[in-house]
């Protein structure tokens, strides 16, 4: 019960706080979503990518982790397709349905609590915390990979819903996360050092400014959505993300053969809930925005309790 309360009060509530404020914004300024969504697409994710692929070193467990990635991320779009097909969804749904399921939040909710779970008592020894940076590491390489291709696929899938195959295709190089993850490997391939400029305090700067600016631009969506807790789609989608995908997630980790640190922050990665900027993407291309909304805002509500048995389930399946 300490842990899910100490969760709840650290990692979710500052969450709703924020998401509140916009919200509150929202009703009382007329705030213009489109303005925020591309302030979010156009300078803080790419901010954010370019720091962190930056100022990460690449090596062979990199590379394991990403295939692990990509191939989870495959799955949950070929699961996708086969719930939409049941449901009988048009496209611009499916594609919305593929979204909500594909992208978890890794960023603000992932890095803090992983971050949290790892220099906690639990996995203290002689009063350090061994265990962090290991975990850290896999995070952040998860995270960006899941911002470059939800920034990238996660465009081309809600562009789907009312543009053609080509123009879906050039939605994608309209982004400028591409370009930052194109820079971000110039420069270190190069071995150019931008760290001792002031380059790179902007965009650190910027880097932290994505979290604020994503969830206060989810409140402002929400303040202009009508919730339906009985809506049947979006609890699909919310059982999919937060059950079904913990346990491909486990099945993964076996095959890929991961253990110990990196098997347990792979295993809670995934039982994130959906990425907050899969709703701003909706709104980017305007594809079932409301069902966007609400898919997040009930994961994000359900995760307290999902994932805290998902942390606690990964010390007993994963020990170090």
């Amino acid at each position: 019960m300490a842990i899910f309360l100490y969760i709840l009060s650290n990692n979710i509530v500052p969450v709703f706080i924020i998401i509140g404020l916009g919200v509150i914004l929202g009703k009382k300024l007329d705030l213009n979503l489109s303005t925020l969504s591309k302030l979010n697409f156009y300078l803080f994710v790419p901010g954010l990518v370019f720091f962190y692929l930056y100022s990460t070193s690449l090596s062979w467990a990199t590379l394991k982790i990403l295939g692990f990635a990509l191939a989870y991320m495959v799955i949950n779009d070929f699961l996708a397709r086969i719930m939409a097909k049941i449901r009988n969804y048009d496209l611009g749904m499916t594609n919305a349905f593929k979204n909500s399921i594909m992208f978890n939040n890794s960023g603000n909710i992932g890095v803090s609590l992983i971050t949290l779970v790892f220099s906690s008592a639990t996995y203290a020894v002689g009063g350090q915390t061994p265990y962090l940076n290991q975990a850290i590491a896999a995070q952040v390489i998860i995270f960006m990979f899941i911002s470059i291709t939800m920034n990238t696929i996660g465009f081309y899938n809600a562009g789907r819903a009312k543009k053609n195959i080509m123009d879906s295709l050039g939605l994608i190089f309209t982004m400028p996360s591409i370009y930052a993850v194109l820079i971000a490997l110039l420069l270190k391939y190069f071995t150019i050092d931008i760290t001792a400029t002031p380059i790179w305090p902007a965009v650190g700067y910027i880097k932290d400014g994505l979290v604020p600016i994503t969830l206060l631009s989810l409140g402002v969506q929400l303040s202009k959505t009508e919730f339906d807790f009985k809506n049947v789609d979006v609890n699909i989608a919310v059982i999919t993300r937060l059950i079904v995908g913990p346990a491909l997630a486990y099945i993964g980790i076996y095959l890929f053969g991961f253990t110990g640190v990196v098997a347990q922050t792979i295993f809670i990665a995934y039982s994130m809930p959906t990425a907050v900027n899969t709703a701003l993407i909706a709104v980017e291309c305007d594809n079932y925005q409301n069902f966007a909304a609400q898919e997040v805002m009930m994961s994000t509500i359900y995760s307290a309790i999902t994932l805290t048995l998902v942390i606690y389930l990964a010390r007993i399946l994963f020990p170090i």
